[in-house]
């Protein structure tokens, strides 16, 4: 995989040391196969340095020397570059926006999206300004300007841009006018963009897949996975029937791409009939819920069932929602390449239903595929087959699970929102738990892999561990 994406690439010459050049390291696959970070790490154990950095959900990307990420601070849209050998900041360049987008108060925020460089330039999308991209000593050099996003579900925007080639892909799914879209790296002009009516749902990343001799993008949609042509933009095929408001990220391995996502828009989902939502909520019983009826931490979940969008619900949401995710299911896949038009029963290899993550995507590494589900529970499949090798054993670290896991050296390093990273040995046919230890401090960001360092940042710092 990592050999298709680097031919499309044409990076620029590669650093000295090993490279993390966007979310989730290249092509979003989680693994860096050179890479030997130590596997005893923890607030004082094994700590290069420490420092402190705003808050964001995004998570650090790496080349060379620098180490680069992004943050709302003192009103403005940052983009920041810190050196890998001390955690000294370089520079950083803000933004101040007209307007900021609405975003999940708790877990999101304005810069939740992850950079992404090719060595010479530095893109970060905002999705209350757009996209804009600085060389490397923090330069700018063009702004794309977007109206401010308006998310599916109000929870903000997640996903993250990437470069292949000379192109920016950006997915901006919204409430209205979703769309995907390809940059010009050099000048920041539109090349194409496609629109995705039927989707305000997909909070994840796309991936570059060399699907049977053709350059594509994958990237899921409300209800429906999809694969568009590289170059022009062009819709190339589509597998239907998966879950709503998708966040996680496809991966490809072994001649497959494998995708897997669980989420409360299905049909068979444990919201609330309408009859007991309105008696939980509406305490002035006239017959539909304001918002300010819930509480602030459950309002800015249900504010997403709001689907006209003027402040209330109504039995009219409810069944609007209930007739979207119809045809809809937590589901993974695994596709093979060759498909055209929808191809949910003729290149669908093999499904899987258990234990399927709702933000942490899976991971492909050495021959397997790994989940890992809110609450600790991790699943080992075969990539090829989908038989497993062990399935919902339970890591030891319960609450939800935002950042993805990470791969190297024969090991799998996982965090837990609440702060517990697990450090997991990879393969064999039961769990085993090599190392683990509480941050006291939540985890967004998904950690970063290069040499013998592991980068890791918590809703308040960002560590460097090395042996």
């Amino acid at each position: 995989m990592f050999q298709l994406f680097a031919s499309i690439a044409h990076t620029e010459d590669a650093p000295s040391s090993s490279s993390w050049p966007q979310f989730r390291g290249a092509n979003a696959a989680g693994v860096d196969a050179k890479a030997k970070p130590p596997i005893e790490i923890g607030p004082e154990k094994a700590v290069l340095w420490k420092i402190e950095v705003p808050w964001s959900p995004s998570s650090p990307i790496i080349w060379g020397e620098r180490i680069i990420l992004t943050t709302f601070h003192e009103g403005e849209l940052q983009t920041r570059c810190y050196h890998r050998k001390d955690g000294n900041l370089l520079w950083k360049r803000g933004v101040k926006p007209e307007g900021i987008e609405e975003f999940h108060r708790k877990d999101g925020s304005p810069a939740a999206s992850t950079p992404a460089t090719n060595g010479k330039r530095i893109v970060s999308y905002f999705g209350s300004m757009g996209v804009i991209c600085h060389d490397m000593d923090g330069k700018e050099l063009w702004r794309h300007l977007m109206p401010v996003a308006l998310s599916g579900g109000r929870y903000g925007s997640g996903t993250s841009p990437i470069i292949i080639g000379e192109r920016v892909i950006l997915n901006r799914d919204q409430h209205q006018f979703s769309a995907l879209i390809a940059l010009d790296l050099k000048t920041g002009k539109p090349l194409w963009e496609t629109p995705r009516p039927e989707t305000a749902g997909s909070f994840g990343t796309p991936v570059y897949w060399r699907n049977d001799g053709i350059d594509e993008i994958v990237i899921a949609a409300s209800g429906r996975l999809k694969g568009y042509d590289l170059k022009t933009g062009v819709e190339r095929w589509l597998v239907s029937g998966i879950t709503g408001y998708v966040c996680t990220t496809p991966v490809i391995g072994d001649g497959l791409l494998h995708f897997a996502a669980y989420s409360n828009a299905h049909p068979h989902s444990p919201l609330p009939k309408w009859e007991d939502f309105l008696k939980n909520f509406d305490k002035n019983s006239d017959g539909h819920i304001a918002f300010e009826e819930i509480d602030l931490e459950q309002r800015d979940y249900y504010r997403g069932l709001d689907k006209d969008r003027d402040g209330k619900y109504t039995e009219h949401d409810w069944k609007a929602r209930n007739k979207a995710v119809a045809h809809m299911e937590n589901l993974m896949v695994a596709v093979k390449p060759g498909g055209i038009g929808d191809i949910s029963a003729s290149h669908v290899v093999w499904e899987h239903r258990k234990g399927l993550p709702y933000v942490s995507s899976p991971l492909f590494y050495d021959g397997r595929v790994y989940l890992v589900k809110d609450g600790g529970i991790i699943t080992s499949l075969d990539a090829k087959s989908g038989e497993p090798f062990y399935r919902r054993k339970r890591i030891g670290a319960g609450g939800s699970y935002y950042a993805s896991p990470v791969a190297a050296d024969g090991r799998i390093y996982v965090a837990s929102l609440g702060g517990t990273v697990s450090v997991l040995k990879a393969g064999g046919d039961s769990l085993k738990i090599l190392h683990q230890v509480d941050f006291e401090s939540r985890i967004l960001a998904t950690p970063a892999l290069a040499d013998d360092k592991i980068y890791l940042r918590t809703a308040t710092h960002l560590f460097a561990f090395g042996k």
